[in-house]
């Protein structure tokens, strides 16, 4: 284990250790800017291999998580994001080897053009350089966020919540163990050694200039946090507010297999359905079957009056249901009078996350994905494929909510920048 991965005690000095994980981190990010394509794949698939080799160590610090996160109250969702079994730890590994596969985003020519005077200008990726990943109960996040950042040749930073902390410790041990082994630094990928918040605000400080970004992943609250005080960039990474429209034009088959599917698949995920809204066109056909359907599923349903005259079991809608990421076998329901107001319902109470639209009509399906200003806009598909994974990235560092650089799924390409590589013959400028 390197020397930042150490558990430290209340006496140390976290400011101290804090900025030598920063200057480790820059020394990391030196050296993977330079390094082949080749040897961080090796050093990936290293990292997959030590985290199989270690599933008994980290299966048994989940199993201290998990039961803390039961002592202290967490619900059955947060639960469910905090558990790892062999599975999970299989499926962690396998994607960590999927971005070792990955073409190197590094060193790409993005552009190339020859000005007048003869000088041939290139914009080439190049790594973001130290990526701070501060992010709450998911331990996944430890190996795909490490993994990411590696191959498009970062180093990484990772603060977990207080939560998965004996999770993700052990995770990073073994990625820092792998990625050593082929012959890179132990300190590209390093977990924060503390659960005190102090770590937090130094990290949203930038290290002293040693974090060049930040990525939130994780509640309201600590996203609000991060982009209120943090004095790096931000990829934010809002509430999965996400809607799934049932048009007029819907196909009751499709839309109750994919509304079933967008809400009751993992229900604590960020790409989970929070909202259905039903065109006021076909409620009289489709209203009744999909809500009856989420409510013998074990869906608890918040709606309005006309959602609430479907069945007794439907409980009143408040003015809050609408803007609230549930991560829990809940939905609001509504009745909208066509697409317009359900666009205008999700500009409203929606986080610019995931929305989907169910229809055979192909024009109001263009209008939804042109009109809704969300990283991801889906046509007759689940929300829940708003994931790197599904989108063919190998994982994803999160999905970035903003309009800057990085939008929807933030997988090896938008961790890399870019610079201009400029070749002349001698010319001077008049």
């Amino acid at each position: 284990m390197s020397e930042s991965l150490r558990v430290i005690s209340g006496s140390d000095d976290i400011a101290a250790l804090m900025h030598d994980i920063g200057r480790r981190a820059r020394a990391a990010a030196r050296a993977l800017a330079i390094a082949p394509a080749e040897i961080k794949s090796r050093a990936l698939t290293e990292a997959a291999a030590a985290l199989r080799a270690d599933r008994a160590a980290i299966l048994a610090a989940n199993a201290e998580d998990v039961a803390e996160a039961r002592r202290n109250g967490q619900t059955a969702s947060y639960i469910d994001r905090l558990a790892l079994d062999e599975g999970r730890i299989e499926a962690i590994a396998a994607a960590v080897e999927a971005v070792a596969a990955l073409p190197d985003p590094v060193g790409r020519t993005l552009a190339t053009f020859t000005r007048p005077n003869g000088l041939v200008i290139e914009r080439v990726a190049t790594p973001l350089g130290v990526v701070g990943v501060i992010f709450e109960s998911r331990p996944n996040v430890t190996a795909d966020a490490g993994a990411l950042c590696l191959k498009a040749g970062n180093a990484a930073i990772l603060r977990t919540g207080s939560d998965s902390f004996r999770s993700a410790s052990a995770i990073a041990a073994a990625m820092a163990r792998g990625i050593a082994a082929a012959g890179l630094p132990a300190d590209s990928v390093q977990l924060v050694p503390t659960r005190d918040r102090e770590a937090v605000g130094l990290m949203l400080g930038g290290l002293g200039g040693n974090i060049d970004v930040l990525v939130p992943r994780g509640g309201k609250s600590l996203v609000a946090r991060v982009q209120a005080e943090a004095r790096v960039p931000v990829f934010a990474h809002l509430d999965g507010i996400c809607h799934v429209y049932v048009h007029a034009a819907a196909d009751l088959a499709m839309a109750k297999s994919v509304v079933l599917n967008a809400k009751m698949r993992r229900t604590g995920i960020c790409g989970a359905a929070e909202t259905l809204l039903v065109d006021r066109a076909c409620a009289s056909t489709h209203l009744a079957p999909l809500v009856t359907m989420l409510l013998d599923a074990g869906c608890a349903v918040r709606g309005d009056e006309a959602t609430q005259a479907v069945d007794p079991r439907v409980t009143p809608a408040s003015e809050e249901d609408w803007r609230t990421e549930y991560l829990d076998a809940i939905i609001s329901v509504r009745v909208v009078g066509g697409l317009e107001a359900a666009m205008a319902h999700i500009d409203t109470y929606g986080s610019h996350h995931t929305d989907s639209i169910i229809t055979e009509d192909e024009a109001a399906a263009a209008r939804f994905l042109a009109e809704v200003d969300s990283a991801i806009v889906i046509h007759n598909a689940s929300t829940q494929f708003a994931d790197g994974g599904e989108f063919g990235f190998g994982a994803e560092i999160g999905i970035a909510t903003g309009r800057m650089h990085a939008r929807g799924p933030v997988g090896v390409e938008q961790l890399t920048s870019f610079n201009y590589r400029v070749h002349g013959s001698g010319q001077t400028r008049p």
